[in-house]
Parts: structure tokens; sequence; C-alpha cells
């Protein structure tokens, strides 16, 4: 009964589509600019940083607090199931259509949570690389995929494993995206 509780609640969560409120709110539509996809990277690419930022801390809160749930009715184990639900539910909202993100920064701020040292270590790197030559961008993606390294060193090796199915999902999401825009190209393409 935990574990449908957290995932109910990850999923509620993850189903608060932060990033298309916060692109409304600055009269931009993400499902029709940049890419289309709803989340805080197209906020951030399409609003710049001093309008996007609100976007990337609520899908990370998100993430966060969902892990907190599951932690407060469960387990570790517990707190997984949630922070995957709030992927899911960012990645398929209830509140927006089924349309949403890639899931990265509510796997950010579930990280944060299932261990908390390693999070801490890869905010650290995200903020060291913020200001070289690549930046935000290469500060992100150094945290994101040195998390798992840094969360073999300080935690149990399953929970590594359970991070890596968390990635899965952010990877299965890359995948459909390239997939749907493949698609909707080959559709749009003009026939012989």
């Amino acid at each position: 009964m935990d574990y449908v509780a957290a995932c109910i609640v990850g999923y509620l969560l993850g189903s608060v589509p932060v990033s298309l409120l916060v692109g409304r709110r600055h009269g931009v539509d993400l499902y029709a600019t940049g890419d289309g996809n709803p989340g805080a990277w197209n906020a951030l690419e399409q609003l710049g940083w001093r309008r996007a930022w609100p976007a990337f801390i609520g899908d990370a809160l998100k993430g966060l607090g969902a892990g907190l749930a599951g932690f407060a009715l469960g387990d570790i184990w517990v707190a997984y199931a949630a922070v995957a639900a709030a992927m899911i539910g960012h990645a398929f909202p209830a509140f927006a259509g089924l349309r949403g993100g890639k899931s990265v920064m509510t796997f950010v701020g579930g990280a944060l949570v299932l261990a908390p040292l390693a999070g801490g270590i890869a905010l650290a790197l995200l903020a060291a690389l913020t200001p070289t030559r690549g930046g935000f961008a290469l500060g992100a993606r150094v945290g994101v995929f040195a998390f798992p390294l840094l969360q073999l060193a300080t935690s149990p090796v399953e929970h590594v494993v359970a991070t890596g199915g968390l990635m899965c999902l952010i990877g299965a999401r890359f995948l459909a995206s390239r997939s749907g825009r493949a698609t909707s190209a080959t559709d749009e393409a003009p026939t012989t």
C-alpha cells in the first residue's frame, strides 16, 4: 500500500505542468516554440535564464517532493517508486493532456533526496562548470551523468542500479521524442 500511495502522490506532483505555466506567464507556448518540449530546458531557450529559472526549480521540486513523500510513506525503495512516478507524471501529465517533457529536472530533484551526498557533489560540479566556456549546459550534463558514478562511491550498488532505471526513463523519452520528430518529418515530406 505504501508503494501505491507514493506512486499516486509522485504522479500527481509530476503532472503539474510547471514549465508550461512559466511559459504562459510570459506569453510563450512551449508546445509551439523551440523543440516543442514543455520542459525547463525549452523554457530556458525561449525565455532566457532570468524568466525561466522558476521552471527549473519547479520541475526539480516535483521529484524532490515525490522522494520526500516516498520516504515519509516507506523506505528508499518507496522513495524510488515515487520519484519514478513523478518522472512519468512529468512525461505524461494528467493536467496537460499527457503531453509532457523529458523528466530530467524531475530526476535531478529526486536524486537530491535519494542520494543527498552524490547529489550535492553533482550540483557542485554544475556550479563549478557554469562559469566556463561550456556554461550551464555543460555543467548540467556533467552533473547529471556524473551522478550515478558519484552515487556508486557513496551508496549501495542496488541504489545505483535503481538510479540507472530512472535514467532509462529519461532515455526512453528522448528516443520517443526523436522518433516522433522523425515521423513528423516523414509525414510532411513531399511524395514524388
